[in-house]
């Protein structure tokens, strides 16, 4: 997905009720799910060809696909074994649609059990990486190189070939590890060239999107932005829509979309809990109604919200009232400043398949909300509150959304802000939130922060931040000794927040913040690195 402009072919569907149409998505592929952790990354290596893909369930059938009329069809990997009783298989007339098929892993054993072939258990099974030695280069794995390393992940083999299947590749250890039928268009391979382990794997998909399934590059950022705010006008006519803004990527993105879209139609609510980090609520009104002169109804609700939490230790406790109490704020607020007709939200796309929960109002058969996820999920609106939903970045991925707020013209401290948790600074203090210790880990996260970018070192991290505990230490400052609190430094790399690894910041870095919070943060006598990964550990503390 890119900012060039292209001509907008393609179709609109949902993952859970494939029906909704659209100019931009009638050139797309599809991807039926058979519960792989992988799924939804295939998707986003196909949208990097510039090709809309969409993941849908393996349930879906030849007749739904063929409405769907998707360009090529991926069957993904999967934890079962074909030859179970009860595994998930595909409806088997997708063999009669004349549509191009690839098998990844699971997919690959499916269409083969379909098709005639045979699968059984290996006598030894093959995980990790493994060199792909290729027989046959054409289609599939042109300019793939020979022995170049995919990653391996199954216990399960082909043990015979449907009629008309030939072998591509194998591997020391898997004699059909990529297998074609070149005059039918199906293809499938016992490896996942989907993940970054397997060197070559973008270029095998490359050469199914474009060779095999004959797609043009039309998902692009530019096309997307004009058919949204088509779309979006189409929908909302003359009518309000509401937007509760958190200040994140997302819901600032929707914003500044909506904004060209409907311009005054859209009011944003920001509601300050009092948890934001140093200057952030006055920046974001800075932005968003002085700069841009998008409507924006600032809620000061600190006392309330920390009234709430007052006392209250447990970290699922403090999270549950911060939720609970936002949605009372904004139900209050949204009647005050009301009536609206749309609540939008900055729902994603892998939103959109981990949740098949689409709430529908019986009589409009709109979809009505009950989940703010532009406020980082704190907390869901009550059913009586009835709202139409618009929802126009359910297509997207993060990186897209990122894409999208650049070419919204949304600011670079937004687009590439570090992520920020819903219940913000009060889940960066371990135990009870008081006044004190908030003042005290704002003031040292605002210097993380100002150094992190005084060393030009801001977008090295996924996450800089730092945590409060709940202890005191013994320390010296000048000729008295000291009993105060420590910081937590906690700087991580990742690309998707489901992984982390502590980072090797430079020690430069590390010392410059070290001595800057312990001088100029008072009941701050001292700095800890926080060098645990991502799993064991967890990004945030509580």
């Amino acid at each position: 997905m890119t900012s060039q402009t292209q001509p907008s072919q393609a179709q609109t569907v949902t993952s859970t009720a494939p029906d909704e149409s659209s100019a931009l998505n009638r050139q797309m592929l599809a991807i039926l799910d058979f519960g792989s952790q992988y799924s939804e990354l295939i998707a986003r290596r196909i949208r990097e060809t510039e090709v809309y893909s969409e993941v849908l369930s393996y349930r879906t059938s030849a007749e739904q696909l063929r409405q769907l009329n998707p360009k090529g069809i991926i069957l993904s990997g999967g934890p079962s074994s074909v030859y179970d009783k009860g595994a998930p298989v595909c409806d088997p007339e997708i063999w009669n649609l004349g549509i191009p098929v690839l098998g990844v892993c699971y997919g690959m054993q499916v269409m083969v059990q379909q098709l005639g072939g045979q699968v059984e258990r290996a006598d030894r099974g093959e995980y990790g990486k493994a060199a792909l030695l290729i027989d046959q280069s054409a289609d599939l794995l042109a300019d793939v190189t020979h022995a170049s390393t995919m990653w391996m992940s199954h216990g399960d083999s082909v043990t015979q070939l449907p009629e008309g299947f030939s072998v591509l590749a194998h591997t020391e250890n898997t004699p059909q590890a990529a297998i074609a039928h070149p005059q039918k268009r199906f293809y499938g391979v016992q490896f996942h060239p989907e993940v970054v382990h397997s060197t070559e794997g973008s270029a095998l998909i490359r050469n199914f999107v474009y060779s095999i399934c004959n797609c043009q590059p039309t998902w692009t950022t530019a096309a997307f932005v004009e058919e949204a705010i088509r779309e979006v006008r189409a929908k909302v006519g003359n009518q309000r829509v509401l937007l509760a803004l958190s200040g994140g990527v997302d819901s600032s993105t929707l914003a500044f979309l909506l904004h060209r879209a409907i311009g005054d139609q859209l009011t944003c609510m920001f509601i300050d809990q009092g948890f934001m980090r140093k200057r952030e609520p006055e920046r974001l009104i800075e932005i968003f109604k002085n700069q841009f002169h998008i409507s924006v109804e600032y809620i000061n609700a600190r006392e309330r919200f920390l009234a709430k939490i007052q006392g209250i230790t447990d970290p699922e406790e403090k999270r549950k009232i911060i939720g609970h109490e936002f949605i009372r704020v904004f139900e209050e607020e949204s009647a005050r400043l009301g009536p609206f007709d749309y609540l939008a939200q900055g729902t994603l796309y892998p939103d959109v398949i981990e949740s098949a929960d689409t709430n529908v109002d019986p009589q409009t058969g709109e979809r009505v909300a009950v989940k703010i996820k532009s406020h980082h999920n704190v907390g869901g609106l009550p059913k009586d509150l009835r709202f139409k939903l618009i929802e126009p970045l359910r297509k997207l991925f993060k990186d897209e959304v990122r894409r999208v707020g650049i070419a919204v013209e949304l600011p670079d401290e937004i687009v590439r802000r570090h992520p920020f948790p819903g219940p913000g600074l009060a889940i960066r203090i371990l135990g009870e939130v008081t006044p004190e210790r908030l003042h005290i880990l704002r003031e040292a996260d605002y210097i993380i922060r100002q150094e992190i970018r005084r060393s030009d070192s801001y977008h090295d991290f996924w996450q800089a931040f730092g945590v409060l505990l709940p202890v005191r230490s013994v320390g010296v400052m000048g000729d008295q000794r000291t009993y105060a609190y420590p910081i937590v430094l906690r700087l991580v790399s990742s690309e998707d927040g489901m992984t982390a690894d502590w980072s090797r910041a430079p020690y430069e870095l590390l010392e410059s913040i070290s001595n800057r919070v312990v001088n100029e943060v008072e009941g701050v006598n001292r700095v800890v690195y926080d060098i645990t990964s991502k799993p064991p550990g967890t990004i945030e503390w509580e």
